[in-house]
């Protein structure tokens, strides 16, 4: 699978979010919005991917983007995984069912999880730029998501 190239509307979604909300393709509209979609909490490479980005929230506010973690963790594994790192990046739950976001994406491992991949979504809900790693062990720098932003 591929993700969704520049150019794609955003399919209709709706994925799980820790204050107990939905989280739907209307939640994009008007913003620049990056979807960091990721194997698992708490995995090595996930945790030093959301920890980098993290530390950089503040520079992608600057370009005005505000990313979200995407993982098909339950809500409650992502509010814990969010906590013990310490990261303000909201997480987003695509749990049930299982996968079912991911795949309109184009990101869906056959494994049965996320692809590590980036998504770049503009405000007219359309996708902008697209990345995914050659490998789920892969962590894509930050400096990938600055120029995707930058060819936005």
């Amino acid at each position: 699978m591929s993700p969704l190239a520049a150019g794609s509307a955003v399919p209709e979604f709706s994925l799980g979010a820790a204050d107990r909300q939905t989280f739907t393709q209307a939640d994009l509209a008007g913003r620049t919005t990056v979807l960091v979609f990721y194997p698992f909490a708490f995995s090595p490479v996930c945790t030093d991917q959301l920890s980098l980005y993290d530390d950089l929230r503040d520079e992608f506010a600057a370009q005005g983007a505000t990313l979200y973690g995407v993982s098909c963790d339950s809500v409650w594994a992502q509010a814990a995984f969010k906590e013990k790192l310490g990261v303000q990046i909201e997480q987003l739950s695509d749990f049930e069912p299982k996968g079912a976001v991911c795949q309109a994406f184009g990101v869906y491992h056959p494994g049965g999880f996320p692809q590590r991949a980036l998504v770049i979504i503009g405000p007219d809900s359309r996708v902008k730029w697209s990345y995914q790693a050659d490998s789920p062990g892969e962590l894509p720098g930050a400096n990938l998501i600055f120029d995707g932003l930058q060819s936005v």
